[in-house]
């Protein structure tokens, strides 16, 4: 246990800086010096993970947390800090910061130690005694107490229960009011079990019997299904999808993000009570009956719900179409770009004690023809699910996963009529909407098992995809076709004016919904370009190019006025130069979150230049990811280099400029506040 924490990763009474990033990094730096993590990628998943939900708790105390491949050993970093920085709770900034990073296999002996730290920090006996501690040494000596006084044969799940009144197994009529909960949270280690402790204090405050089930990265021991029966009303605080959430059907809930059973534990309890004695409160469905009534996402309004299963569909289709799509830039390297000639004959007739007589000029031999054709095959095949994934998730956003099967039915259909994209995304709607509809009907008992398994998905395909077939397929095709061939057509300010339109979006919110509508427009349409046809091979190169702007524009601003930035920016932005040649915008977000009134404007004017550019250039690319490491996937790849030189240079001096004008308007101010004095 002490491995996990040690005075070399403890910091007292130190101003860090004045946001949570500042604090983060120096904590990820100290956990780095001991050769426990890659500093860069240790801040990044932590950074993103605060930028989600922040961490900061009651009582002064932020845990930013991160499980990620970047971290080899499991460690604990603490910062008491002489200047307080908010990181999102309700009652003000923290001092007290322990960030907790666990490697993304880590074994569930370490997950429990960690999860029982995040534990101790809502006693109040425990942050006294931090902050009243003189050395590292102390710390650590009380962070170990803490880790052994927690319950050691008691799992996870377990634990929570336990610090709740006595659990009883008693009818529902007798003794205290009682009241089952689920916590969860997307890393599972603090949140988790906090949330879990705060509302099981909570209801031993106020004379209820909360028993709580732990969804967390330490594993999760289900409740008794007596405990469930004997319940008048279950919670939910989780960010993340209830496991086997059947096992609550018909329980009023009351459903909030993790936090809010932190933040506000008995508020939760109270509304959980009142529900129990509301016969029109709203209650836990079985998954087969669309989980909409029963989610986060009650009371959402239509277009907030169209949104989130827009990009729930986007979201899983870019990794088919990321790693087909390289899977297909690597084989025209091996195999030249007319290896889709002879790509289906090759990987039929031959292998590799068998290698191809017959094969394109620009083939790396007969060896680089077979492994290209193979490689072009996975690529074109992963591809082929970029339609059916894309329609199956946002039928499953709508519908939960009754809503996947005629989802992906309906997208193949769109496939095969040649709907495409647009095909595939009126499908999803339309099957996830008729699964929904289909779940919320009432059913006889004997039959409700049988629903979300076979009436729902054979229900729903029917209506998806006849409707498809029969009317929708034909004018959809017809419009991607005119579509495509609009875009195929597009040349001088026609071409420009859509790559500045690709270059705004891609810079507006830095992998936000904006950026990845434009780069699944770009993407989806790789697979309709042609020797004849580059206009999506352009289109893409625009998309990508204006993609890594941002980071390297952010990049060049910290070296063209180091002074501007803080400490914390400038290694931010030495990782920046390799994150925007990689094409991950991302790598300008702590930028953004810091400044976003001057970085985002900068990054979308140099953007929309790039943009413009590479489309006047006519520069095309092949491969959906991967920046300048995919140089031979690309036409015209110098000048495609020459429109990032160019954006990147009018984003970092645009920076530059913005924040020069605000840092001599505050010298300004400054100056004139004392001449007043």
């Amino acid at each position: 246990m002490s491995q996990m924490i040690t005075p070399d990763l403890v910091v007292l009474d130190a101003d860090l800086g004045s946001s949570p990033a500042d604090v983060i990094r120096t904590l990820s730096g100290k956990v780095a010096a001991l050769g426990r993590a890659e500093e860069e990628g240790l801040f990044a998943s932590a950074l993103a993970r605060e930028e989600k939900t922040p961490t900061g708790i009651p009582g002064g105390i932020a845990i930013p947390h991160a499980k990620t491949d970047a971290v080899t050993e499991p460690a604990l970093a603490m910062a008491r800090l002489s200047n307080p920085v908010p990181f999102g709770a309700k009652d003000g900034p923290a001092d007290l910061i322990f960030l907790i990073a666990a490697p993304a296999g880590a074994d569930q002996e370490h997950l429990k130690l960690l999860s029982k730290l995040a534990r101790s920090l809502i006693k109040k006996d425990f942050t006294a005694a931090l902050r009243a501690a003189a050395s590292p040494e102390e710390i650590v000596a009380l962070v170990d107490g803490a880790l052994s006084d927690a319950p050691k044969a008691a799992p996870a799940a377990a634990a929570a229960a336990q610090s709740a009144s006595a659990p009883s197994q008693a009818p529902a009529t007798e003794g205290p009011r009682r009241i089952v909960a689920v916590t969860a949270c997307p890393t599972g280690i603090a949140h988790t079990y906090m949330s879990a402790d705060a509302l099981a204090a909570a209801g031993k405050e106020m004379g209820v019997d909360v028993q709580v089930e732990t969804q967390g990265s330490a594993g999760a021991t289900p409740l008794p299904a007596e405990v469930i029966a004997n319940a008048e009303a279950v919670i939910f605080a989780v960010d993340v999808d209830v496991r086997d959430r059947d096992r609550f059907a018909g329980l009023p809930v009351i459903q909030s993000p993790v936090k809010r059973g932190i933040d506000e534990p008995k508020e939760m309890i109270e509304e959980a009570l009142a529900a129990a004695k509301d016969p029109h409160a709203r209650r836990v469905k079985a998954t087969g009956s669309s989980s909409s009534s029963d989610s986060d996402t009650a009371g959402e309004s239509v277009g907030a719900k169209l949104k989130r299963a827009l990009l729930t569909g986007v979201s899983y289709m870019i990794p088919f179409v990321a790693g087909g799509g390289l899977l297909i830039a690597l084989g025209f390297l091996l195999g030249g770009f007319d290896i889709t000639k002879f790509a289906d004959t090759i990987v039929v007739k031959n292998n590799l004690f068998s290698l191809p007589t017959e094969f394109g000029d620009h083939a790396l031999g007969p060896l680089g023809a077979y492994l290209g054709a193979v490689l072009f095959k996975i690529g074109a095949l992963s591809m082929s699910f970029l339609v059916p994934a894309l329609a199956g998730y946002i039928a499953y956003a709508l519908a939960d996963r009754p809503g996947i099967a005629p989802g992906f039915v309906v997208g193949a259909v769109a496939g095969f009529m040649g709907a495409g994209f647009l095909g595939g995304i009126v499908g999803g709607l339309l099957a996830g909407y008729t699964a929904s509809w289909l779940g919320q009907r009432p059913a006889p008992r004997w039959l409700r098992g049988l629903m979300p398994v076979v009436i729902i998905p054979l229900v729903a395909s029917i209506v998806a995809s006849g409707l498809m077939f029969v009317v929708l397929g034909g004018p959809i095709a017809w419009l991607t076709t005119a579509l495509n061939n609009w875009l195929s057509g597009m040349s001088g300010a026609a071409a420009i004016v859509l790559g500045i339109i690709l270059g705004l979006m891609m810079c507006f919110d830095l992998g936000g919904p904006v950026n990845k509508v434009a780069y699944s427009f770009a993407a989806a349409g790789l697979s309709a370009g042609t020797a004849d046809n580059h206009g999506p091979y352009l289109i893409m190169a625009a998309v990508m190019g204006a993609g890594m702007v941002p980071p390297l524009g952010m990049a060049l601003a910290t070296v063209l006025r180091p002074k501007l930035f803080t400490a914390a920016e400038h290694e931010n932005g030495k990782a920046a130069w390799l994150l925007g040649a990689s094409f991950i915008s991302e790598g300008a977000i702590p930028f953004a979150a810091a400044d976003p009134l001057r970085v985002i404007p900068a990054s979308m004017l140099g953007g929309a230049v790039t943009g413009a550019l590479s489309m006047a250039f006519a520069a095309g690319s092949r491969a959906p990811h991967g920046g300048v490491f995919v140089f031979f996937a690309f036409d015209n790849f110098i000048l495609w280099l020459l429109s990032i030189a160019v954006g990147a240079v009018i984003t970092g001096f645009t920076v530059v400029g913005l924040k020069g004008a605000a840092a001599r308007k505050a010298e300004a101010r400054q100056a004139q506040e004392a001449v007043t004095v």
